[in-house]
């Protein structure tokens, strides 16, 4: 039998010295695959190296649901369809005061209806008193707040969903950069592939770091990503106003250490500074200050993780004026010092 090559760090057979850890998926008709299947093969991986060094999986895996389709040929069980077009299989909905370590709830095109299911709702709200912590993964985030559970916390989901979740949910504090947002025992990550960094970053708090960077290298991860780090970079963030300002922030990447102030950037885009400020902020959503700023903590992350320069010269050259601006510019952004990014993502 083939089995999970071993890396280092080795993981050593008491990461599974704990009770094994119920991990519960909610999935729903249209669900989105990968929001499932990416973080159980998280810790499916896991389960497997651990195995490998001797000792117990410290994981047990359910995919729940409560709409389930009959027919698998499994007793007691069903299915959904995911809106990939492949099936699922999935358990009923277990009662609400069984065991249960962490509570996932998926997103996709089926959140909508899920999120207007009371009675699934109201399955969420007791199974989660029942856990030990709740995560969501990308439009998931619609559900717990559905639920009441993120009332007054920070949380994340997909970029292109942050308004709409803001709007319908206000007692919810969106962040619209994080790829993972954790606000005590609940955690909501952004889309799609960022609930692997989430599973990653669960595995972590279970196991320690050395656990969760063999499983990402085995699953062939460039990176394990903190949870500041921003889901898509700020040149993309910006290409909605390619057509109009295209332009403008090729020349901003050309001349970041120098002065890019409002009047600067006013004359070279051939307008007044009241003009310029307001049909930027109508094609990015960003004030040019905040804009430039990005585009500044962007080409320093690209510095400290690919050069050997000091944080001081960096911040220099990228147009911080000194490192203490630099460093609250990396926090507000990142939630991390340039030190800290530095010594997660430097090769």
């Amino acid at each position: 039998m083939v089995k999970c090559p071993r890396f280092a760090p080795v993981v050593h057979p008491s990461s599974a010295s704990h009770a094994v850890r119920v991990i519960e998926m909610l999935a729903f008709p249209a669900v989105q695959l990968l929001d499932v299947a990416g973080p159980l093969q998280v810790f499916a991986t896991v389960n497997d190296l651990v195995a490998d060094a001797g000792g117990t999986a410290p994981y047990a895996l359910r995919v729940v649901a409560r709409r389930s389709q009959a027919g698998s040929g499994e007793p007691g069980g069903g299915g959904v369809t995911a809106s990939a077009g492949l099936g699922i299989f999935t358990n009923p909905l277990p009662p609400v005061d069984a065991a249960l370590d962490t509570l996932m709830v998926a997103g996709g095109r089926g959140i909508e209806t899920a999120a207007a299911d009371s009675v699934l709702i109201d399955w969420v709200r007791r199974r989660a008193e029942r856990s030990r912590r709740v995560a969501s993964v990308c439009t998931g985030a619609f559900l717990l707040a559905e639920a009441g559970l993120l009332n007054g916390k920070r949380a994340a989901t997909h970029w292109s969903l942050c308004a709409d979740l803001s709007r319908r949910f206000p007692a919810v504090r969106v962040e619209p950069d994080p790829i993972f947002v954790r606000d005590g025992s609940v955690w909501t990550s952004a889309g799609v592939t960022a609930g692997i960094d989430l599973a990653l970053a669960l595995v972590e708090e279970d196991l320690g770091r050395g656990t969760a960077l063999a499983a990402a290298r085995y699953l062939v991860m460039f990176l394990k990503r903190p949870g500041g780090q921003a889901q898509f970079s700020a040149a993309l963030s910006l290409q909605t106003a390619e057509d109009k300002f295209g332009a403008l922030h090729d020349w901003i990447g050309a001349h970041l250490d120098q002065d890019i102030s409002l009047p600067v950037l006013a004359r070279q885009a051939a307008m007044s500074e009241r003009s310029f400020s307001r049909h930027y902020v109508e094609a990015t959503g960003l004030t040019p200050a905040r804009a430039v700023e990005r585009l500044r903590v962007e080409a320093a992350r690209r510095q400290l993780s690919d050069s050997g320069l000091p944080v001081k010269r960096i911040a220099q050259r990228c147009g911080f004026g000194s490192e203490e601006t630099m460093r609250r510019s990396f926090l507000r952004l990142l939630a991390a010092t340039p030190q800290d990014y530095r010594a997660r993502f430097s090769g």
